[in-house]
């Protein structure tokens, strides 16, 4: 029975959603309604198991000296420093937390964006060598791209603005279709196989 429950909850549950949008009604509407409240509800909860979770990896890191134990102490520290300073004074414009957010966690997503940045250019390096004729293609609409970008393409030529609109809203608009798609199509299995009990590894353990 600990199985068969959360299964039959998941089915009629995925059911009720799907006869939502497919046949909408004005009793699907408000069943809807009721279930966002309570998943509003629901939320703080998953964030005090993640805040567990986070406060049980890195104090295993810490207790057993691991590599980088240290980075795990700092974790930890901006933690509790971070949710005492937003219980205290709030997190409007102007308090301790909106000030830790602007000086420590924006650079530090700016940086993190910037090396991503690096390993980009160096997988597109790697990916442009125009070792084929596929690879030829891309190295030459990617460097069109990036010259229709920037100004000193519309200095070269009037054209290379207008090949870059083309190739953005006609390949890559159908290339990005297709992947959505696929994309689509396959949250559309793993929904079916989690409803119909196929996939249940969200139960934990082993069959």
């Amino acid at each position: 029975m600990k199985r068969q429950i959360p299964l039959m909850i998941v089915l009629i549950l995925g059911l009720l959603f799907v006869a939502h949008v497919f046949i909408p009604s004005r009793i699907s509407a408000d069943y809807l309604d009721w279930f966002m409240k309570w998943t509003k509800v629901i939320g703080p909860f998953a964030i005090v198991l993640g805040v567990f979770s986070l406060v049980y990896v890195h104090y295993n890191k810490i207790k057993r000296k691991a590599p980088t134990w240290g980075y795990s102490i700092v974790t930890l520290v901006a933690l509790v420093i971070t949710t005492a300073v937003g219980f205290i004074w709030g997190i409007q414009e102007g308090t301790p937390y909106m000030w830790i957010f602007k000086n420590f966690n924006v650079p530090l997503g700016a940086t993190m964006f910037s090396l991503l940045a690096f390993y980009i250019a160096s997988a597109a390096y790697k990916a442009f060598r125009a070792r084929s004729i596929e690879a030829t293609v891309l190295l030459i609409a990617a460097i069109i791209v990036m010259l229709g970008r920037v100004s000193i393409g519309q200095a070269i030529t009037h054209w290379i603005p207008d090949i870059t609109e083309w190739i953005l809203n006609v390949p890559n608009l159908a290339a990005k279709r297709g992947i959505a798609l696929g994309v689509g199509l396959g949250m559309t299995a793993t929904s079916l196989k989690i409803m119909l009990g196929i996939e249940r590894s969200y139960l934990g353990g082993k069959d």
